[in-house]
């Protein structure tokens, strides 16, 4: 198991209910965390699912969804920005 830093921005932590969370997971990936992360409302299913627009970063750094989590990790998960 991992103790990793989990934080969500703009509409990912509205569907969220928080900013950010500390965590054990046995989530080997970036992508298995967001599956585990999607089972805990109807909210974070929609928000995290396959196929949405999610762009993730770890330890501050954008990744994909097969970065290799470890303990002391900090994801976060934050939707597309767009400029205008």
């Amino acid at each position: 198991m991992n103790q990793i830093t989990v934080r969500y921005f703009a509409s990912i932590r509205e569907a969220m209910g928080t900013g950010h969370e500390s965590l054990q997971t046995a989530a080997a990936t970036v992508d298995a965390l967001r599956a585990e992360l999607m089972g805990k409302s109807d909210a974070a299913a929609q928000v995290l699912a396959e196929g949405r627009a999610v762009r993730m970063a770890l330890n501050q750094d954008m990744c994909t969804g097969d970065a290799a989590l470890k303990s002391g990790d900090e994801v976060a998960f934050f939707p597309p920005v767009t400029g205008g």
